[in-house]
């Protein structure tokens, strides 16, 4: 299948691509550069953020709420190409050097986000998974031993939630029950050994069909898994490190996939950082926005 490019982004780290099925525009971050995208057919735009911008969500309140560097933020998008940023809670992060990597919401409203070290290369076990609660402004701690959390997604029914570790020493996804009433995850099993497989997981989607996409970064795989968690397909695109995928276009059966431009020499990939569009024959669903 062909992958089309619809951005020569040039992306440090392109990831949480969200689509608004209002505007029919692609929002997504660039993590170390701290900057906000939107993509429709005809334009492409920018907002620069204070600090470094890992993933977002669609605020009820206009704009988005945002994991960062430093904790949890409301931001608008103006009109000089800045963000207004609100700041709606810190993070006590483990150690220094930290900050927030891939979230979204539960089907229910409910942001959840995953720390890492920036310092991916040195291994340190002090990643941990936070839900937010907007009502108190207030961040808890649900899961932690992670290097790198990754990969977060919800089932069609909200009942099961999967989260990866894509550290090369991890390399696995986990499935976990996922009470929808009080948002909590819980009965941890192994849902893919992704060792088993070309790539490491990063950022996933799901389907109509709860069926489970994820990047297969260093491999330049799009992986589709069943809720057996059974290989269906992978899907190519031109760059080596796919980041995340995201279902959008006005009928959601376009996949869209953000990457990595890594440093130094790209001659072997030079739309690495790019945004791609693929036709899988399947639909996703709508991302849920956050809830009071």
């Amino acid at each position: 299948m062909h992958a089309e490019l619809i951005l020569d982004a040039r992306n440090a780290t392109g990831e949480s691509p969200v689509w608004s099925a209002s505007e029919q525009a692609l929002y997504w971050v660039d993590i170390p550069a701290g900057r906000l995208h939107r993509w429709d057919t005809s334009t492409h735009t920018t907002w620069q953020a204070s600090e470094m911008l890992a993933c977002i969500a669609r605020h009820p309140d206009g704009g988005w709420i945002a994991a960062m560097e430093s904790g949890m933020f409301q931001l608008k998008a103006g009109k000089d190409g800045h963000l207004a940023e609100t700041r709606l809670v810190d993070v006590e992060h483990a150690r220094p050097g930290m900050r927030f990597n891939d979230g979204r919401c539960d089907r229910q409203g409910r942001f959840w986000a995953g720390t890492m070290h920036t310092d991916m290369s040195a291994g340190h076990r002090v990643g941990a998974l936070y839900r937010y609660r907007p009502r108190d402004a207030k961040l808890s701690v649900n899961l932690d031993g992670f290097i790198v959390p990754n990969g977060l997604a919800f089932s069609p029914d909200g009942k099961t939630m999967y989260l990866s570790d894509s550290h090369p020493s991890v390399r696995k996804i986990w499935a976990f029950d996922y009470d929808v009433q009080h948002g909590t995850p819980h009965q941890r099993r192994l849902f893919v050994d992704m060792n088993a497989y070309p790539g490491r997981p990063d950022g996933a989607a799901i389907d109509e069909d709860g069926c489970y996409w994820i990047c297969g970064n260093d491999a330049g795989l799009i992986h589709r898994f069943t809720p057996a968690g059974k290989l269906d397909r992978s899907l190519e695109v031109p760059v080596k490190k796919p980041a995340m995928c995201a279902f959008g276009g006005a009928h959601l059966d376009t996949l869209f996939v953000t990457s990595i431009r890594p440093a130094g020499d790209v001659s072997d990939q030079p739309l690495a950082g790019g945004v791609f569009a693929l036709r899988p024959g399947v639909r996703g669903l709508e991302e849920p926005s956050l809830s009071h």
